[in-house]
């Protein structure tokens, strides 16, 4: 593949290039079990000396040529697929982490994510300080201890739709010698592209607008090949020391800038197995394929619904980096000058019972756990997906009580705006 393709080009062609006679379009690979014709030369894929496949658990052509094309949206050096946004946040992290360290992640990510690094990794004994994203670097340098292993943070967050200031977050990650880790799933790379503001490692909820349809749940883990892990050797001991478990083979000898992919494959994905099925990757790559026609569509009809939000009365507040007057616009415009996503938090004056009452009152727009997708949809993140959170952990995490989030599609905006309009006017 040209590796001077513009991203429009990788949507559509990335990923899948066919020889003779193959298929035009990318095939299902729907077998578990690859046949060879000796047992040495199945021996050697099992001790990484050779490229190939035997087991689906571990790599699938399909899942490959998928997790190329997200890579080369990304300017990634290498990714793997995994069943889940979750797991590939879960991987990302504990591909670098064991028991007896510690994480330093933004306050304001997604309350799924949140719970995974402040209740279930400390029980596998990782440790995580919450900060303020846009606290001053000296406030956020003062969270990190000498066995911290890594700083996260969401591009955009879920749902308050704060920006990561990138640089600053990078500078501080590299200061302290470890990578930082973003989740780009609402920009996409469509609209930012994290390596090239310092980003180590990028994870995406698949789910969202990159399948753009709701049809299928997966994640991504995408590698820049930038960060050096032999400089920091005896902290990522991992990766730079010889793994028993491989015949003592060392990943960054073995596998230079893709040591950090190769091992999230070849050991966790071989131990924990969070793979997407190649249906559902090929389902993906079907969304991939316009993504960067849904992308500019989905942000221009949320920019129209933010501006008309903005101007109404009956609106308390609205978070939406497009605007003008937004504490994060001139962050948006650096790192995303094309636009931001689809997604809209704002709140409604009155109690969390009128925010209810709005949402039962639209008629095309849906009430739906989900988010970023063809069609617009609609949820109240302190009753639904952020529920376990009490008021005060809410604003802790920057999620106001009465925050509405709303996923704005690629229908008609007149008729996007038209069932706002209706259900606003009791």
């Amino acid at each position: 593949m040209n590796k001077s393709l513009k991203r429009e080009s990788i949507c559509v062609q990335g990923g899948w290039q066919p020889k003779k006679g193959e298929p035009r379009v990318l095939p299902i690979y729907q077998s578990t079990t690859f046949k060879y014709d000796t047992s040495e030369q199945m021996a050697r894929l099992f001790d990484l000396q050779d490229n190939g496949y035997f087991y689906t658990r571990l790599q699938n052509p399909t899942n490959d040529a998928v997790a190329s094309k997200i890579a080369a949206l990304e300017g990634g050096v290498g990714a793997i697929l995994t069943s889940s946004g979750q797991a590939a946040n879960f991987f990302a992290v504990f591909n670098i982490c064991e028991a007896g360290d510690h994480i330093v992640s933004s306050n304001t990510i997604y309350g799924g994510t949140y719970n995974l690094f402040g209740v279930t990794m400390k029980k596998l004994g990782i440790d995580v300080t919450f900060v303020n994203p846009d606290d001053p670097e000296e406030t956020i340098s003062a969270a990190f201890r000498p066995n911290t292993k890594a700083l996260f943070g969401e591009i955009l967050s879920n749902p308050g739709m704060d920006v990561l200031d990138i640089e600053k977050f990078a500078k501080i990650a590299h200061n302290h010698g470890v990578p930082l880790i973003v989740d780009n799933t609402f920009a996409t790379p469509i609209n930012c592209r994290p390596f090239e503001w310092g980003a180590d490692i990028v994870t995406h909820s698949t789910t969202k607008y990159m399948d753009g349809h709701a049809t299928t749940v997966g994640g991504a883990i995408v590698d820049s090949g930038q960060f050096d892990w032999e400089a920091q050797g005896d902290k990522f001991s991992g990766l730079t020391q010889p793994d028993e478990s491989y015949h003592g083979l060392t990943y960054t000898k073995a596998f230079g800038k893709m040591a950090y992919i190769t091992k999230a494959t070849a050991q966790l994905m071989r131990d924990l197995g969070s793979i997407p099925s190649p249906m559902n990757a090929f389902l993906l790559n079907l969304g991939l394929e316009t993504l960067h026609l849904r992308m500019p569509q989905h942000c221009l009809s949320a920019q129209k619904i933010a501006e008309w939000l903005e101007a109404n009365e009956r609106v308390a507040w609205i978070n939406y980096p497009g605007l003008k007057n937004n504490k994060y616009h001139a962050l948006a415009e650096k790192y995303m000058p094309n636009g931001t996503c689809g997604v809209i938090a704002f709140g409604l004056k009155g109690t969390r019972e009128d925010a209810i009452r709005f949402m039962d009152r639209l008629k095309m727009i849906c009430i739906v756990t989900h988010v970023a997708d063809a069609r617009t949809c609609v949820l109240h993140p302190a009753s639904h997906t952020h529920r376990q959170l009490s008021d005060e952990q809410l604003r802790a995490a920057g999620i106001a009580p009465d925050l509405i989030r709303l996923s704005i599609g690629i229908e008609n905006v007149d008729d996007i705006l038209a069932d706002i309009k209706q259900a606003l006017n009791d």
